[in-house]
């Protein structure tokens, strides 16, 4: 059971295991942030801290990847994207099948955008935009908002317009992250009442 622990958190890069020598903890700066398996090894509060900084991440390059998109998008794309619009109009009851729906609509537009480096990241920050979408969701009206952004998003592309697609997906990403911070709030008011 130690040495599988051991094998994990080495394959996260928090820890270095040399035979016949100690385990050694590496710089948390060396951690494998994107590595699924993490979440499962830090503390809610650290979840918290790296929700924000993808928030940040996102804030950085989707606008810019949907500007991308609009730019080249295919009808092809635009009829996938229109198809996701009508399964998130339908799932806003259920919150778990949306955000399967959600990763993808955004994992659409990366791909859209014709860049394999950019697509790589999104893809393997997919994880934390699990987890983010899981608390965003949670908010009352969240899915129809959310689903209203996304076919603002849909429009632009669908007019080929970068500019409009840019502030779509950054009006989009700043109502996410005001809803992330506002979740947060109630966790911590709730969690001070069982105290």
């Amino acid at each position: 059971m130690a040495r599988e622990t051991l094998k994990i958190l080495a394959s996260l890069d928090i820890v270095d295991v040399v035979q016949g020598r100690r385990v050694v903890v590496r710089p948390r700066a060396e951690w494998d942030y994107l590595s699924p398996l993490l979440i499962e090894w830090l503390p809610a509060e650290t979840v918290d801290e790296l929700l924000q900084e993808l928030h940040q991440m996102r804030a950085l390059l989707e606008p810019e990847l949907a500007a991308m998109a609009a730019a080249s998008i295919t009808d092809e794309t635009l009829e996938r994207l229109k198809d996701e619009i009508d399964r998130m109009a339908a799932l806003e009851a259920d919150p778990d099948a949306y955000l399967e729906v959600d990763h993808e609509f955004h994992m659409e537009i990366c791909r859209a955008a014709d860049n394999r480096i950019l697509d790589r990241i999104m893809y393997s920050a997919r994880w934390l935009g699990t987890a983010s979408r899981r608390l965003t969701n949670e908010a009352p009206a969240g899915l129809r908002r959310a689903t209203a952004q996304h076919t603002e998003i849909y429009e632009a592309l669908v007019a080929r317009d970068p500019e409009a697609a840019r502030a779509a997906m950054r009006k989009h990403l700043s109502n996410n992250y005001s809803t992330l911070l506002a979740e947060k709030e109630q966790r911590s008011k709730r969690a001070a009442k069982r105290r």
